[in-house]
């Protein structure tokens, strides 16, 4: 039997952020796609890590070390289970998403790629899934192609895949959920064919984690990569989820303490994963705060979270395109929970500034998407991302205020 359906309205009484105005205005946050507001057991979770348990991790006897490594091996454990890790071992804590792709480009990438391998990735990509690959095909003499997006509904022509997966392709990275379109990618499909030509997935899940429900294992990739600053969590803490035998096989990322066994002046023997890929002292209070943000998730749900962020992002599309010279973009149906849109003879950033002075927090720019917005012929567009804590009475406020700035522009 299915879980009840959570009192969304109960749970954002959890973010004390929301409590207050912007401009003598209640603040409507709709940019969660940049990052998510943290629930309060989130911020208590960290304030007793400061105030009780502060030490560094796997190298002390005392007490406090015992209990700052013990927690944070506990977020490790956690963050196995809420991706559907067949083991701890393949999960390894990083700064975001993007450290976990280059983490992926310079240790598996730097190994096995040469001159003439060919980087798949897609029209729709973030610069962070973008830029690495593109450092590293100027090392290897690797080549990019791109899965082609349709235009402005945001889809992936997968009629180009049996031409675009030649036997020169090593690996397919791609996005899940896209930042700017909201397009859902159908990742598992996608991992399928590439697993059958033998070609190494990775998956951008930086929208989508915290977001939707996220199994690894149904999902069939060899690496998935997500920030904790997305789905309640701290700033600062990411993870990377690697399949262990693409671990097994990766030379260490960064060089430092605790990725050792031993060290002499001329030779190192490193740890096994994932500890051979966290040089340093980690961030050890982000990955305990990640772990309040995983149980807080899981409580709520996150396929029910994805069914309200959904229903939420459809209204606002809906609405939006009974709007006169507005451009929407992205799928009609089946989106994620955000809209992008430009407003005729508006610019973006316009248009976010007056939001602002109304209290509504919106994204305007390119969104890390510069290719993608070439390809759709402009230059950035207006964002509204949405995630449980916000409501439907917040989208209707939000259209009011866009019809107050057509009419202010004269758009």
């Amino acid at each position: 039997m299915s879980s009840p359906t959570p009192d969304w309205s109960a749970l954002r009484k959890d973010f004390p952020i929301l409590d207050q105005q912007v401009h003598g205005q209640p603040l409507i946050y709709f940019d969660s796609a940049a990052t998510s507001q943290k629930p309060r057991i989130v911020i208590d979770t960290l304030r007793h890590y400061y105030e009780r348990d502060n030490a560094n991790v796997h190298r002390g006897i005392h007490e406090l070390s015992n209990r700052a490594t013990n927690a944070f091996e506990a977020a490790r454990e956690r963050t196995a289970k809420f991706i559907h890790a067949r083991s701890v071992d393949e999960i390894i804590f990083t700064r975001g998403t993007t450290e976990g792709i280059n983490l992926v480009a310079n240790a598996w990438g730097g190994k096995f790629l040469k001159s003439g391998d060919v980087i798949l990735l897609t029209e729709m990509e973030h610069h962070s899934n973008i830029v690495p690959w593109q450092l590293l095909a100027e090392r290897t003499g690797a080549k990019l192609a791109y899965i082609p997006v349709t235009g402005d509904d945001g889809l992936l022509d997968l009629s180009k895949l049996d031409a675009l997966f030649t036997r020169d392709v090593k690996l397919l990275a791609m996005t899940h959920i896209s930042n700017t379109l909201g397009t859902v990618n159908p990742v598992a499909e996608l991992c399928e064919r590439a697993r059958k030509l033998g070609i190494v997935t990775l998956v951008d899940a930086a929208q989508s984690a915290g977001h939707s429900l996220v199994d690894v294992q149904a999902i069939g990739c060899d690496f998935l990569a997500f920030s904790g600053h997305k789905i309640c969590g701290p700033t600062g803490i990411g993870v990377l989820y690697a399949r262990a035998e693409r671990l097994a096989e990766m030379p260490p990322y960064q060089g430092g303490g605790e990725m050792i066994v031993t060290v002499d002046f001329h030779k190192t023997t490193y740890k096994q994963a994932a500890h051979r890929f966290e040089a340093g002292t980690p961030d050890i209070s982000g990955a305990i705060g990640l772990h309040a943000a995983m149980d807080y998730l899981d409580a709520a749900g996150c396929d029910k979270i994805f069914a309200h962020d959904q229903a939420l992002a459809q209204y606002a599309y809906e609405r939006l395109a009974e709007f006169k010279n507005i451009r929407l973009f992205g799928p009609k149906t089946g989106r994620a929970g955000l809209v992008s849109f430009l407003l005729k003879d508006v610019h973006a950033h316009d248009l976010v500034t007056v939001a602002d002075q109304r209290g509504i927090a919106l994204r305007g720019g390119h969104h890390c998407n510069q290719p993608l917005m070439r390809k759709l012929g402009v230059e950035s567009t207006a964002r509204a991302s949405f995630y449980f804590y916000n409501t439907r009475a917040e989208v209707d406020c939000f259209l009011e205020v866009l019809c107050d700035i057509q009419k202010f522009f004269g758009a």
